[in-house]
């Protein structure tokens, strides 16, 4: 008597999950697009956002924090 010929509770089902996750990330999945500012949020200090490039992989040119994104920011 082997359940796994007879099928009795070894599949993992065909359903779609139980409603979790599939949503779209930060931005509504979008981009920021390639200008806008990346911002210190220590000092304020303001630098133009450079296309291909993270604001969070810069440092200010002023006090050496991280940057962000201008309108991360602002939420």
């Amino acid at each position: 008597m082997n359940n796994f010929r007879e099928g009795r509770n070894q599949g993992q089902g065909s359903g779609r999950g139980s409603g979790r996750g599939g949503g779209r990330g930060r931005n509504n999945g979008g981009a920021f697009g390639p200008g806008g500012l990346c911002v210190c949020a220590k000092c304020g200090e303001k630098v133009p956002h450079q296309q291909g490039v993270k604001c969070t992989a810069l440092k200010c040119p002023k006090c050496g924090n991280t940057l962000v994104r201008e309108e991360l920011l602002n939420k």
